[in-house]
């Protein structure tokens, strides 16, 4: 779908364009050469490399080291995936990815799990040489990427070129104004539901009464393995336990600590074509829990000029510490809205890229047989 031409901002996210003009001038660069379909309209899919080193905790390498420097002295194995290896739940595993940066001067990244990666509870983060936050990859960085990966529910087998993450880059500084996402709430209806609530972002809550009745998943603990490049390869039952709303008594679902949980937002998500949106992680001030860890939305997400109106945010959740009781329409997380450079030449939800949650509503990872959309 090729989207309306607009003037470029001087500072935003890059869109899918402008990334394979980087690619052009050696400014992303890979061995095997970036394939068309890791470019997603804001964002590049980064592939694991060669080996997986097993190592005793997550770690940074602060200012002084690479990640090459902090493996030396912390890896205790080193996993051959060229032919697919297991990484084990409870473990963390380093891999440096295929891809590698040159940035110019004003040019930084950002970097999240994909999608179905944090709907298999897959804790992944981007780390950098010389990193003293994940995630982040600073400005005019130029060298080699490397994924942390933790599977927290399912073991999972991977291989060289498996896509767990993505990684953004950001022209400056774009400006983000609770004042700029009223503009576009006017303007476009960033979120539509029964209440509006915009401060450090767009309130989003929780769907505890759904028409059917099934308000979620719950993931099985003991569970089989999860080929992550296997799509629609696996019975639901063999991994989830549905979690319907109760009849009477209790109102709300009681989150019982390290339990996994697939959940949908009350209220319908729109981005506009000239922005992405980030949900945020985790906020002390609306309970006990994590809430996505996944949230990045792409441009189109939602929106009806790439048939996604009626789209729900799916929310993975997993509780600190003490059980929590969360409630019918709590705000659980805040999406933030960003502006891109321009609007990108593909569009989620459109032309064929292997969008697998527009138009979603409660709605598992695609490595899942659903027989059809939950109703939304």
């Amino acid at each position: 779908m090729n989207a309306p031409a607009t003037a470029p901002r001087g500072t935003g996210i890059l869109p899918s364009q402008s990334l394979r003009a980087m690619i052009a001038r050696g400014e992303i660069a890979a061995d095997p050469a970036i394939d068309e379909a890791q470019i997603q309209p804001a964002s590049i899919d980064l592939r694991l490399g060669t080996v997986a080193y097993r190592v005793p905790a997550s770690f940074l390498p602060g200012p002084a080291a690479t990640v090459a420097d902090k493996l030396a002295g912390l890896s205790m194995h080193e996993i051959d995936l060229t032919g697919g290896a297991v990484l084990e739940k409870g473990c963390v595993y380093i891999v440096q990815v295929l891809e590698q940066v040159d940035l110019p001067a004003r040019v930084s990244g950002t970097a999240n799990p994909k999608s179905s990666t944090g709907r298999l509870d897959i804790f992944t983060r981007l780390i950098c040489d010389r990193a003293v936050e994940f995630e982040s990859v600073p400005a005019g960085y130029q060298g080699p990427l490397y994924t942390e990966i933790s599977p927290r529910t399912f073991s999972i087998l991977v291989r060289t070129g498996s896509r767990l993450n993505q990684l953004r880059l950001r022209l400056g500084r774009p400006a983000i104004s609770d004042s700029a996402m009223r503009r576009l709430q006017d303007q476009v209806g960033l979120v539509h539901g029964d209440r509006i609530d915009i401060r450090e972002g767009v309130a989003v809550s929780v769907d505890l009464e759904r028409d059917d009745g099934l308000i979620g998943y719950r993931a099985k603990p003991h569970a089989g393995l999860i080929d992550i490049d296997q799509p629609g390869a696996y019975p639901v039952d063999g991994f989830w336990e549905p979690i319907r709303r109760p009849r009477s008594g209790l109102a709300g679902l009681i989150l019982n600590p390290d339990e996994f949980y697939i959940l949908a937002s009350k209220e319908f998500v729109t981005v506009p074509l000239d922005h992405a949106a980030e949900m945020r992680a985790y906020d002390t001030r609306v309970g006990e829990f994590r809430v996505h860890y996944a949230g990045f939305f792409d441009p189109g997400f939602g929106h009806d000029a790439a048939g996604g109106s009626g789209s729900r945010a799916v929310l993975e959740v997993r509780a600190h510490d003490v059980p929590y009781l969360i409630e019918d329409g709590q705000i659980v997380c805040r999406l933030v809205y960003e502006p891109l450079t321009e609007v990108p030449d593909k569009l989620y939800g459109a032309g064929g890229i292997g969008s697998n949650y527009q138009a979603q509503g409660l709605k598992l990872s695609k490595h899942f047989q659903m027989t059809g959309q939950s109703p939304r």
